[in-house]
């Protein structure tokens, strides 16, 4: 008997080696929502790595009800009523980042919202944040990482008690939730696909990229960029990328410099920057 409990666990083991090294989850919908709550919980709690803003309330409520909520409304987004979708914003202006962890938390950095200048290119990252959360790409990084461990523990009858560390582990540098070629990829494409439901210009997501190519800050070693060039796959390949689709979907190609409808430059410098000086 004890030698055949023993050849279950192992069978049981090795299946879950081989998901792990497959692509597959092994978190459901309700664990991920359980999960990121402990993350969104650790991130408050640190004050110092990331500090939550502040300054002018009127900032974060134009920007959630204005673009994130107009986002969110894509019928694209198929977890709304699953997933706890909130924004926050991390008071870091030397940072020009964003990233979003499980269960619909998204977060940006002061420093990537004063770098923009038109609402549909934060419109554009916040969708391509959105979709890192709707393709469950940072639990399928965690299961990579942990999930045989934690699985491993549960077969053998103990208490995955290791999930807090886990939790603190990923938030240290954000390096495990960093997403690989592929992930940002599919990121960048759901992007377009939600903004194509909203208000916003859908090929925005490349504006932020065209941007600092054009300023030339790509190609420097800059500590602002430091976090994001580091954990993100080649800017100029995915405005390539991102503009393929858009001719293949038929929609005019427009640039970070473009003004008119769906780019909301005015709306986004009177309700945004000039708010956070």
């Amino acid at each position: 008997m004890k030698n055949l409990k023993q050849l279950k666990v192992f069978l049981f083991l090795a299946l879950i080696a081989v998901a792990c090294n497959t692509g597959l989850n092994i978190f459901n919908y309700n664990d991920e929502v359980k999960l990121g709550a402990q993350f969104d919980k650790q991130i408050r709690r640190d004050t110092k790595e990331y500090p939550i803003y502040r300054k002018n309330p009127q900032v974060k409520n134009y920007i959630v009800n204005r673009i994130f909520n107009n986002v969110l409304s894509s019928p694209e987004i198929k977890m709304r009523k699953v997933y706890h979708y909130q924004l926050e914003l991390i008071d870091n202006d030397k940072i020009l980042n964003a990233f979003a962890v499980p269960g619909g938390y998204v977060y940006i950095y002061t420093g990537l919202i004063k770098y923009l200048d038109s609402e549909a290119a934060l419109a554009g990252v916040i969708g391509h944040e959105i979709a890192h959360v709707e393709r469950r790409h940072a639990t399928q990084r965690i299961t990579q990482a942990y999930g045989l461990q934690i699985l491993a523990s549960i077969a053998l009858g103990n208490n995955p008690s290791q999930t807090s560390q886990i939790v603190a582990n990923l938030l240290s540098g954000l390096t495990l939730l960093a997403n690989s070629r592929d992930a940002e990829d599919e990121a960048d494409e759901y992007s377009i696909k939600f903004l194509k439901n909203s208000r916003y210009y859908p090929g925005s997501v490349k504006f932020f990229f065209e941007k600092l190519r054009d300023e030339g800050k790509i190609s420097k070693d800059r500590s602002a960029l430091a976090t994001f060039l580091s954990t993100h796959p080649d800017p100029i390949a995915r405005i390539k990328t991102t503009e393929e689709r858009l001719r293949a979907m038929h929609i005019p190609i427009k640039t970070w410099r473009s003004t008119g409808k769906g780019i909301y430059k005015k709306e986004y410098r009177q309700n945004v920057l000039n708010k956070m000086r």
